[in-house]
């Protein structure tokens, strides 16, 4: 440790006697950058490929996973946390306690996600945790929800890099496509800021379609 110490100061006196006597230059006038980060747009499922992946998920306890993850725009910590009191089906509601950033929030349950939780339910009999663990304490951790989605992918075809967080995706991706304001998907996602729920506008088919390309107006014009 002492030794790291010494070098980190070496370095540092080193840095200081390069600006100031080879430059000279007051390293206190010199403006850090940090290097910009890779914008990338997140990877998205058609509604053809969500579907195929719902189709190849036999387990009854499986399906009834994937089917609330994409149905209610779930992050996969979310979902293996989730209680059975937190799923209202008189509002239709799924109570989300403590997600990203701690906070609360409701986001819609779809009657065909709450079709397969019953189904679920009805043959696995949960008591606290909606999804129990495979040792019957505590709930489903979040790799084994990715080993099931992974599965999935794999006998659907999909060769997409993709995880269970691309359900959430496409989520928020179909919606905007569905025509919902942003600001409501900004509240089921859960999300603080608006820029944030803004990428869903780079990544929705709707708008980009309708846009004809110059080629094809130059040879319809022929």
């Amino acid at each position: 440790m002492a030794l790291l110490s010494c070098l980190i100061s070496q370095s540092i006196s080193s840095i200081k006697f390069l600006f100031t006597v080879v430059l000279n230059r007051n390293i206190n006038e010199v403006q850090l950058y940090r290097p910009k980060k890779d914008k990338r747009l997140p990877e998205v499922l058609s509604y053809q490929e969500v579907a195929r992946v719902l189709q190849k998920t036999t387990n009854i306890k499986h399906r009834a996973i994937l089917y609330l993850v994409y149905s209610a725009g779930l992050r996969v910590g979310e979902v293996v946390n989730l209680k059975v009191s937190d799923i209202d089906s008189d509002r239709m509601l799924v109570h989300v306690k403590q997600g990203k950033g701690k906070k609360d929030r409701y986001t819609v349950l779809s009657q065909i996600a709450l079709d397969e939780l019953r189904i679920y339910a009805k043959k696995y009999r949960p008591e606290d945790w909606l999804f129990e663990g495979g040792d019957g304490k505590g709930h489903l951790t979040e790799r084994s929800v990715q080993k099931i989605f992974d599965k999935a992918c794999t006998a659907s075809g999909i060769k997409k890099d993709v995880s269970v967080h691309t359900l959430r995706h496409s989520f928020a991706t179909h919606l905007l496509e569905g025509g919902t304001d942003l600001r409501y998907i900004q509240e089921l996602l859960g999300h603080s800021s608006s820029k944030t729920t803004e990428i869903y506008t780079h990544v929705t088919e709707k708008s980009i379609t309708k846009i004809q390309s110059p080629l094809d107006r130059l040879m319809a014009g022929k």
